[in-house]
C-alpha cells in the first residue's frame, strides 16, 4: 500500500510538472499519459524480488490511488471530472507497467541492456503518447460543402510581413498565424468591403476590428444578421496589436473600434477601456477558455443578449440570426493561443481558434479530448 500510493503522489507530480498542467493552467489528465513509463519503472524496479501477483496487485493499486487523486483535482480545479480522460490513462498505464515490469525482470547477459531498454522505453513511450495526445485533441474541420466564411478585418492578416511591397513580393506570401489556422479549418472568403461580397445564405462573417465602414457595409452586416445570419464581430476597445507603421499611419490597424453606429442600432454599448485593464486575462465560455488583452465591456446591452466573461462578450440574437460580440481582437494574436513548444498543437494556451471555428462552420472545432482549465480569472 506504502509504495502503491508514494507512486501515485509520483505520477501526479510529473503530470502537474512535466505534463504542463501548472504551466499551461490545465488540469487535463491525459497530459500525465506520456510520462506514464517513468512511475511504472520506478515501482518496477522498487519491488523486482517480490512474487508476481503482489507486483501485479501494487501497480494497480498506484493507477487506482492516482485516477482517485487527478479525479478529486480535475473536480475541484475545473468542476469536471474527466471520466474518459482517466480511463485512457488508466488503460495506458496497465500497459506500461506490463512493458516496465516485463522489462526489469528481464536479466540479459549484458547488464547494460536492461538500462539501455528502459531508456528507449521512456524516450519511446514519451513520443507516442504525445503523438496520441496531438490526434485526441485535434479540432475537426468545416463539413465538406460548407459554405465559405467571409472575412472582414483591418487586422495585417494577410501579407503580415514586412511593409514594403518588393519585400512581400520577394519573400512570398506569408499569412498571419490566425488567418492560416482559419483557412485550415474552412474555407474563407477575405473582402475588403461588404458592397459586393455578402455572405451567402448559410454562411458565416467574421468582423475582425475593420476600418472606417461606409453606411452601406454596414446596413449589409445588419441585414446579413437579421436575416438568419452568423457572425463574430471583434470590437476592440483598445487595440494592442502590434503597429508596424509610424504612429497615425492608416496601414496600422486601428486603435479603437469603429463599429459604434452598428453597435448602437443593435442596442448594445462599447465602453471604455481604464487604464488597469490594460492586461491579459482569461475568458472562459461555458469550459471554453479565450485569451484577451485590454478588453473593453460591454456597458450596456439589448434583452436578446447574453454576457459572459464580466459583460466583455455577448451573445445576441437580432433578428433571425445570432452574432457574437468580442470587445477585443487582440485575442487573434497569435502569442495568446499558440503552442509554447512548435508543432505541439494539443499544449495549446487557450481555445480561441477551435471556439471560433464553430462559430464561423457547424461542427468544426469539435475534438475528442478537450482541455479542463483551471478556473481563474487573469493569468
Amino acid at each position: 500500500m506504502l509504495r502503491a500510493i508514494v507512486v501515485a503522489i509520483f505520477l501526479i507530480g510529473l503530470g502537474w510538472v512535466f505534463g504542463g498542467q501548472a504551466f499551461l493552467c490545465r488540469i487535463d489528465p491525459a497530459l500525465s499519459l506520456p510520462l506514464l513509463a517513468v512511475p511504472m519503472l520506478a515501482l518496477a524496479g522498487w519491488q523486482r524480488r517480490e512474487a508476481a501477483s503482489i507486483r501485479w496487485r501494487t501497480a494497480l493499486l498506484s493507477l487506482g490511488w492516482a485516477a482517485i487523486a487527478q479525479a478529486l483535482l480535475a473536480y475541484s480545479l475545473s468542476g469536471s471530472t474527466a471520466w474518459a480522460q482517466l480511463a485512457l490513462v488508466m488503460f495506458a498505464g496497465v500497459g506500461a507497467a506490463f512493458a516496465a515490469d516485463r522489462l526489469v525482470q528481464w536479466r540479459p547477459r549484458l547488464w547494460l541492456l536492461p538500462w539501455l531498454a528502459g531508456l528507449l522505453l521512456v524516450a519511446g513511450w514519451f513520443g507516442a503518447g504525445h503523438a496520441l495526445l496531438a490526434i485526441l485533441y485535434r479540432p475537426a474541420a468545416a463539413p465538406a460543402g460548407s459554405p465559405a466564411a467571409t472575412v472582414l478585418t483591418g487586422l495585417p492578416l494577410r501579407w503580415s510581413g514586412e511593409g514594403d511591397m518588393a519585400a512581400m513580393i520577394a519573400a512570398g506570401m506569408r499569412d498571419d498565424p490566425a488567418l492560416a489556422r482559419i483557412e485550415a479549418a474552412g474555407p474563407v472568403l477575405l473582402v475588403d468591403s461588404l458592397v459586393d461580397h455578402v455572405p451567402p445564405p448559410g454562411g458565416a462573417l467574421l468582423v475582425a476590428h475593420p476600418r472606417a465602414l461606409a453606411p452601406r457595409e454596414l446596413v449589409a452586416i445588419d441585414a446579413f444578421v437579421r436575416g438568419g445570419g452568423r457572425a463574430v464581430v471583434l470590437a476592440d476597445a483598445l487595440s494592442g496589436w502590434p503597429a508596424r507603421h509610424p504612429l497615425g499611419d492608416p496601414r496600422n490597424p486601428p486603435v479603437t473600434s469603429l463599429l459604434t453606429p452598428l453597435l448602437d442600432h443593435w442596442g448594445v454599448v462599447l465602453g471604455a477601456v481604464s487604464a488597469d485593464e490594460i492586461e491579459p486575462e482569461t475568458a472562459d465560455i461555458d469550459g471554453i477558455r479565450l485569451r484577451l488583452f485590454s478588453a473593453g465591456r460591454f456597458v450596456r446591452l439589448s434583452r436578446q443578449c447574453r454576457a459572459y466573461a464580466h459583460h466583455r462578450i455577448l451573445q445576441c440574437r437580432i433578428g433571425r440570426g445570432e452574432v457574437w460580440l468580442v470587445g477585443d481582437a487582440d485575442l487573434l494574436f497569435a502569442p495568446f493561443w499558440q503552442p509554447v513548444f512548435p508543432g505541439a498543437a494539443h499544449l495549446g494556451q487557450a481555445d480561441t481558434m477551435e471556439w471560433l471555428s464553430g462559430r464561423l462552420w457547424s461542427g468544426a472545432g469539435q475534438r475528442l479530448v478537450h482541455p479542463l482549465w483551471i478556473r481563474r480569472r487573469s493569468i
